[in-house]
């Protein structure tokens, strides 16, 4: 027994002593990948010892090897904590010089960049204005603070239910003695049932004699039987409206009654069935409220009106709809305005072409489209069941987000949301090859091969999470034990010296 085996084994003993120690020290350190010590035996080189003669002359430390197994993942809350799911390094740059980790804990510098605690930039691929990203090559990944650019609105989409019960917008109808002989007087004709398709007919009643008339719907071309004719009775027109007589008529006497159209009017809902409004950005941004009204002028036919709120509405077109509620057929209103007014068919179904003022700057008149594709006219409430616009302001941005494939998408105050750039992850064919620089940083080295850049989630690499770190993956109950099972081993070592001092001791006693 001699003291280099003893003091082989304390220096391997320390060794173990100070990975353990090592691996304690950072339980708490994010994305930290615990060590163990490997050792090997020596044995001294001698060509004339026999094979199974040969006496080890101790130990040596062969490697410390890193346990790159997964840490648990914490949530945090923080935007720019991210953490690894599974394989794969983030790509640092140092002026430059390009590092690893697992270390998802970043912030902002002054410049925007997304840096560590050291200052190192997180790389990444780019995205330029329009959200595109870029993967031809890595870059330092930097949130920019500029607006996002508007965008004009083109197009107003509304999916609406209009009531097929909704009344026709029809005043009193007009009464007109074509020939009144005799004493006959009326106060009028009145509607009784004003969703009634027949009240858009125009009637005529015929006085056949002093006591029997017939009415002839001039619009269906359809006569009635005679009828006896009482002073102060109620003659039925159609089905939603009555006309009543005092005095005497005369043979021959005849009257027209013929619909009363309600004059549209923006600030009187008396004058349409119902309305909503919408949001329209300009080229620059700006804003205005488009509204839309509604007004049923025939069974399953409504007239459409369309304007900005501070100014005048007029009409856009026509929708009609068959007996099932299906939008069937749609026209444009002929520019300039009759009257009556003239249609022609749309090209595409429930798409109408209106135009706005502008007043800001921005090109004028802007030119949308008025999308009903999906409305219905069923029986039931009048109301919006979607409407929406292509266009938007300009935004800032609020927030960001990390996605599961490293996009980072930036979320402005208009609503909207872009590409930021893409974290991006890279592997090795031998981690542990990588030669560890402290700070949870790791180079790039020939044993570990060159770093396989992809975007998390292909291949092999991993996810990521956002809002969340990694943490170590040191088991501490394990580490307690191996600093015992260390110690032991320690002690047994110098115990091995103390014996050789003390046969020594017999040696020089003699």
């Amino acid at each position: 027994m001699g003291y280099q085996q003893g003091l082989s084994g304390l220096s391997a003993s320390s060794s173990d002593l100070d990975v353990i120690g090592n691996n304690i020290a950072n339980a708490n350190t994010v994305g930290f990948k615990s060590g163990t010590a490997e050792f090997a035996d020596l044995y001294a080189n001698s060509v004339a010892t026999a094979v199974n003669q040969q006496i080890g002359i101790g130990t040596q430390l062969s490697e410390v090897q890193q346990q790159f197994s997964q840490g648990t993942i914490t949530t945090t809350n923080e935007a720019l904590n991210v953490a690894i799911n599974g394989n794969g390094f983030y790509q640092m740059s140092n002026n430059g010089t390009l590092t690893y980790s697992r270390n998802g804990v970043f912030q902002l510098d002054k410049n925007g960049f997304i840096t560590n605690a050291q200052g190192l930039q997180l790389m990444g691929y780019g995205a330029n204005s329009s959200g595109v990203i870029n993967t031809a090559q890595t870059v330092p990944l930097k949130v920019p603070t500029a607006n996002i650019a508007p965008s004009e609105t083109t197009t107003i989409t509304a999916g609406l239910n209009l009531n097929a019960q909704d009344a026709l917008m029809l005043g009193a109808p007009t009464v007109t003695p074509v020939v009144s002989t005799g004493t006959l007087n009326t106060t009028g004709a009145s509607i009784t049932n004003a969703a009634a398709g027949t009240n858009t007919d125009s009637f005529t009643i015929d006085f056949t004699s002093p006591t029997q008339y017939t009415v002839t719907d001039n619009t269906l071309n359809t006569t009635s039987a005679a009828q006896t004719f009482t002073a102060g009775s109620s003659i039925t027109l159609g089905n939603g409206e009555s006309i009543t007589f005092s005095g005497a008529p005369a043979s021959g006497d005849q009257y027209t009654v013929t619909p009363n159209p309600t004059a549209f009017n923006q600030n009187s809902s008396t004058t349409y069935n119902y309305s909503t409004s919408t949001t329209a950005y300009d080229s620059l941004g700006g804003s205005q409220t488009v509204n839309m009204y509604f007004a049923k002028t025939a069974a399953g036919t409504w007239n459409v009106y369309a304007g900005v709120s501070t100014g005048t509405a007029t009409l856009v077109g026509q929708a009609n709809f068959d007996s099932s509620g299906n939008l069937v057929s749609t026209s444009q209103a002929d520019l300039p305005l009759a009257t009556p007014p003239t249609f022609t068919a749309t090209t595409t179904v429930g798409q109408f072409a209106l135009s706005i003022p502008t007043s800001d700057g921005s090109s004028t008149p802007q030119n949308l489209t008025l999308n009903l594709a999906a409305t219905t006219q069923y029986g039931g409430k009048d109301g919006v069941n979607s409407l929406s616009t292509d266009g938007y302001a300009a935004g800032q941005l609020t927030g960001f987000t990390v996605g599961a494939d490293g996009t980072l998408t930036g979320n402005y105050s208009n609503g909207q949301t872009a590409a930021l750039g893409q974290i991006v992850l890279a592997n090795f064919a031998n981690q542990n090859g990588l030669v560890d620089l402290g700070n949870n940083e790791y180079a790039q080295s020939a044993a570990s091969g060159v770093a396989q850049i992809s975007a998390p989630g292909s291949t092999n690499h991993g996810v990521l999470q956002g809002g969340a770190v990694e943490n170590s993956n040191v088991d501490l109950t394990s580490e307690l034990v191996n600093l015992i099972t260390a110690q032991r081993n320690y002690q047994a070592n110098a115990q091995t010296i103390k014996t050789q001092q003390t046969v020594d001791q017999t040696l020089i006693n003699l």
